[in-house]
């Protein structure tokens, strides 16, 4: 990541983040949930990826790219829920100058990671149900290794520029943060730079990636009903469409949480400043909470490979 200019770093050195500058009171209430919500997050996650590796029925493409999945997931909650935590409990609101834009450029990265993720999801769902024969050879180790590396590559690439952007700003003398996080726009905007480009190039860039995954997404799940309706067996319908259910739902609540934090960005002067701060700060807990447990419950393999780790740590105690 490009190291911020003289001219910042002669200027500020550290940023102060401010968590619901309107309710600083909340924070302690607040805080029990979220940890709860963290430690779910983190424990479930943890269960699905040694689930995953010591089951040898599980070591397929599509349980590989599950495991992608979570540990994304672990990564985004990494990377802001300790720092929230820590600014609830100890009052450790600072955060360098370099930490800051590093936290940026993860946020923003994995983010779009999670989204290219379900559409390699949803491709592999068109293919075991709309070319079932072809899917051995098509859905490989190998194919997963590719696609693992097209997201990490396209995503960081695409994304990189944005914390380097803000990093080259001028910081004169502003360094409060209204914000738990240390979200592009709440950093830039203390800048004395024009910021429009900065600004311009995140919204392209996320619209960009961001729509082209969900256009990719909507297409496959189309083709994947068209082929469904067709199917006439008794059950064979309901048996397709189940082995899609688990993704779909960990879609949705992806989608609807990002969905209601754009619009609550959007529209900020008729909604409190807290609450979009409170909806980013959940965005990167409830996701990575329920997608473990979406497959856990709904999965027949993983629920058994899950009962068969806890029967095992039952017995070494």
């Amino acid at each position: 990541m490009a190291s911020p200019s003289n001219d910042s770093t002669a200027s500020v050195s550290e940023f102060l983040l401010i968590c619901f500058p309107n309710y600083q009171s909340w924070q302690h209430w607040l805080s029990l949930p979220l940890s709860l919500l963290f430690l779910l997050a983190m424990g479930a996650n943890a269960t699905l990826l040694i689930t995953i590796r010591l089951e040898a029925s599980l070591h397929e493409p599509m349980y590989y790219l599950l495991s992608f999945l979570s540990l994304l997931d672990m990564v985004l909650c990494l990377t802001v829920i300790p720092k929230v935590l820590a600014i609830f409990w100890f009052d450790l609101r600072a955060i360098s100058f370099s930490a800051c834009f590093l936290q940026m450029f993860i946020m923003n990265c994995f983010l779009a990671m999670e989204s290219c993720t379900f559409m390699v999801m949803a491709y592999d769902r068109y293919v075991a149900i709309c070319h079932p024969l072809r899917y051995p050879s098509i859905i490989t180790d190998q194919f997963v290794v590719k696609a693992s590396v097209f997201i990490m590559a396209r995503n960081a690439l695409f994304l990189l520029p944005v914390p380097v952007l803000s990093s080259r700003l001028r910081y004169c003398a502003e360094n409060i943060i209204k914000n738990c996080i240390c979200t592009n726009l709440s950093v830039s905007k203390l800048s004395c730079d024009d910021i429009t480009f900065n600004q311009l190039y995140q919204f392209v860039a996320a619209w960009t990636l961001l729509g082209s995954d969900l256009i990719l997404i909507v297409l496959s799940y189309s083709f994947i009903l068209k082929a469904v309706l067709k199917i006439k067996a008794e059950g064979a319908a309901a048996k397709a469409l189940s082995t899609c259910g688990s993704h779909f739902i960990l879609i949705l609540f992806f989608s609807t949480v990002l969905l209601v934090l754009v619009i609550t960005n959007l529209a900020r002067k008729r909604i409190p400043p807290d609450v979009p701060i409170l909806l980013n700060i959940l965005h990167h807990l409830i996701p990575p909470a329920l997608n473990p447990i979406v497959y856990g419950v709904r999965t027949k393999e993983i629920k058994q490979g899950i009962q068969k780790l806890l029967r095992r740590l039952h017995e070494v105690k």
